[in-house]
């Protein structure tokens, strides 16, 4: 890892879509210039403007050190895979399909330094898959991301059996200096950590709803007012010794064997995605929207991104040891 400076300089970012667009302006905000690759002509109509919004939001709420027009000035949009010849770290993040991945890791691996460092923002396909795809498996990684990736400090860091380690962790600390609090995921899953425990849930929620224990808002009630409170504090483990570990084992012991353990897709979700329901997008999901709602609730969505960030920074993963060394 010698070619590797302390400060990544240079980044590129292939997909601009919704989370490409996201990424970018975190990979900005940290300091970075940033090649971002547009594979389809439509979101080089479109980047431009989702990237600056983005950086205007972020500098609105204090979240750059930089002026909108500094951050600006280390972007290019591009449509020529040659100009990550320079990046020391490439990011794919087009979408969740295998034969398009494969063909825009042939297009990078043809321009990219043998040392650059390629990764993938997926959500669900395991590394150990895609990693059959590229040259070079011992520099490639599966880099999970949050929306918005501006304002969270989650991001996952996924090895395959063949990822070389080294990188792996160079990669966790070139993360830490972006500003976030990454997960080293060593041993590939598919879903990773977050995913696995997230969708447990939501096989949960819709078991729930489906035989009328609840509604769909009484389950979002009830996730806003009770794990919605203490995870950005401190997770799950920490929260079950701070809060009384013995009457969670108890609790286990009966409440485990009725939990649901559905192996297909909820007929709640099938329906109305396969009727074209996109939520927000088209005001049609779990909820109907008006245009005017979709609006208020994405803008609504944004600015608490913006203040949960700034309150879980009050409490970051090392405020104890922080807070003792002082004493």
């Amino acid at each position: 890892m010698t070619k590797h400076q302390e400060n990544i300089t240079e980044v590129g970012v292939i997909g601009l879509g919704l989370m490409g667009c996201s990424i970018i302006t975190a990979l900005l905000v940290a300091g970075n210039k940033v090649i971002a690759l547009a594979p389809i002509a439509s979101d080089l109509e479109n980047a431009h403007h989702k990237i600056q919004h983005n950086l205007q939001s972020a500098n609105d709420h204090g979240f750059s050190k930089f002026t909108l027009d500094e951050n600006l000035s280390r972007l290019i949009i591009s449509d020529n895979y040659s100009d990550l010849k320079n990046c020391e770290i490439v990011m794919e993040c087009v979408t969740e399909n295998l034969e398009i991945k494969k063909q825009v890791y042939a297009q990078i691996e043809n321009h990219i330094d043998v040392n650059a460092i390629l990764t993938t923002n997926t959500s669900a396909i395991p590394i150990t898959v895609l990693k059959d795809f590229v040259k070079y498996p011992n520099r490639f990684l599966g880099m999970h991301w949050a929306e918005p990736s501006y304002t969270t400090k989650f991001l996952e860091i996924i090895c395959s059996s063949e990822t070389d380690i080294k990188i792996a962790e160079y990669l966790y600390e070139m993360a830490t200096k972006w500003g976030k609090e990454p997960t080293l995921v060593r041993k590939d899953i598919r879903g990773f950590i977050t995913n696995r425990i997230m969708y447990a849930m939501y096989r949960e929620a819709f078991f729930l709803v489906e035989n009328g224990y609840a509604t769909v808002e009484d389950v979002d009630r009830t996730c806003r007012n009770d794990g919605g409170h203490w995870m950005p504090f401190c997770g799950l483990f920490r929260y079950m010794d701070i809060t009384g570990l013995p009457a969670y084992y108890t609790v286990m012991k009966d409440l485990f064997p009725t939990l649901s353990n559905q192996t297909t897709v909820p007929k709640l979700i099938e329906n109305i995605a396969e009727n074209g329901g996109k939520g927000i997008l088209n005001g049609k999901g779990f909820y109907d929207y008006t245009p005017e709602e979709a609006k208020e609730w994405e803008k609504a969505y944004e600015e608490f991104a913006f203040e949960i960030s700034r309150l879980s920074s009050k409490y970051p993963i090392d405020l104890i040891e922080k807070r003792l060394s002082k004493k």
